[in-house]
């Protein structure tokens, strides 16, 4: 829903292109403030209790809408979004860990990418029900946060239900990442013991591709609005509707992957699929109408896999590390906060459809980490 805010708040508080883009920084800026002590946190007190920090904050950030709209203040704003974004932070550092530990962790990567395939569904509900509520019945030149207000109070109301919920929820046992097995690859144990966390070479890669990964999601993610309003001539309304269509190529991509990852190695996988999101973004960067908003949206699809993979790939065989390994992991999220800003700039001075070829340099590191640093040296 970031991304139908970053739009909206162009429109009602005047703001430039590169200025919204700071929805994404407070949001992903969080994600490096907070990766380490949810963490700490997680270790200290176990999966189920991260989960319950994780949405009270997520449910404070949302509550802070209200008096950041009764103020119109967009740094109001920023402080509520990047409390909010902590709250995402905790829940992301917790999830993928937790979920690698329900098994086996030769299928670790199937697991992460079936359970993110609902993430993906939250993610086409939430530009349908922001577009709805923020752009229906906008009118140009209006001033007026009374439905972001009421929306975030909602949404904050419905978190706090879920956390309530939660709370009651029996946790089963998990893999014990320090078990130690006979079969070094059935549990999450780290085959070279005498080794500290970063000198595990496709931990270090995985931090890097995860950074550079947010980075290409976060910026496409933002302008996409801007991309059909200006580029393809659509209203607001309209193209928050096909940003629904847009974050259904990624639940899609998620459920074929996840499929595909039955017979390809879920390395070679990334790799191919960052080859095929370079080539997205030439086709975009060119503006040649419909076939470039074809590809605009296809980048979604081929982005599907990439944070889950590539976060199980670098938690692999790291045993006491991996709690440790996964705040990291989680901070490099980071980079979602930079590259708007960055694609922001571009934007204004050349153009949206131009701002485009910047993620290409993202997944030219994404397919290095694919096709050859994924792998685990004893």
């Amino acid at each position: 829903m970031a991304d139908i805010l970053n739009r909206h708040f162009q429109s009602t508080l005047s703001l430039s292109r590169s200025q919204s883009a700071f929805v994404q920084f407070a949001i992903f800026g969080a994600y490096f403030v907070m990766g380490i002590p949810a963490g700490l946190f997680m270790k200290r007190f176990g999966y189920k209790n991260g989960v319950l920090l994780g949405l009270s904050l997520f449910a404070t950030g949302a509550f802070l809408f209200v008096p950041a709209a009764n103020t119109a203040s967009f740094t109001f704003f920023g402080i509520a979004l990047f409390i909010l974004g902590c709250g995402l932070s905790t829940l992301e550092t917790v999830a993928h860990p937790f979920m690698a530990a329900l098994g086996d962790q030769r299928t670790s990567d199937q697991r992460v990418n079936f359970a993110q395939s609902f993430n993906a569904v939250g993610a086409m509900l939430g530009p349908a029900i922001g577009s709805y509520f923020l752009f229906q019945n906008y009118t140009p030149g209006s001033t007026d946060l009374t439905s972001v207000k009421i929306l975030y109070l909602v949404i904050g109301g419905l978190i706090a239900l879920i956390a309530i919920s939660f709370s009651f929820v029996k946790v089963p046992p998990t893999t014990d990442p320090h078990a130690v097995s006979a079969d070094g690859d059935a549990v999450n144990i780290d085959l070279t013991p005498g080794k500290k966390l970063f000198e595990h070479t496709h931990f270090r890669w995985a931090v890097a591709a995860q950074f550079f990964n947010v980075a290409a999601q976060s910026g496409t993610w933002a302008f996409f609005i801007n991309y059909g309003h200006e580029q393809m001539g659509f209203s607001e309304a309209t193209a928050g509707k096909y940003m629904v269509l847009f974050m259904f190529m990624m639940l899609s991509g998620r459920f074929i992957g996840t499929f595909l990852m039955r017979v390809i190695a879920p390395a070679t996988l990334l790799a191919s699929f960052a080859l095929a999101n370079i080539l997205m973004c030439i086709i975009v960067a060119q503006d040649f109408g419909w076939p470039s908003f074809i590809a605009l949206l296809a980048i979604n699809f081929f982005f599907s896999i990439m944070f889950p993979t590539i976060f199980s790939l670098g938690l692999k065989n790291l045993g006491k590390h991996t709690q440790q390994a996964s705040s990291f992991i989680s901070m490099g999220v980071v980079g979602g906060a930079l590259f708007p800003l960055i694609m922001g700039k571009v934007a204004d001075n050349v153009g949206v459809a131009h701002a485009y070829y910047l993620p290409i340099i993202c997944y030219i590191v994404i397919f290095a980490f694919g096709a050859r640093f994924y792998k685990v040296k004893h």
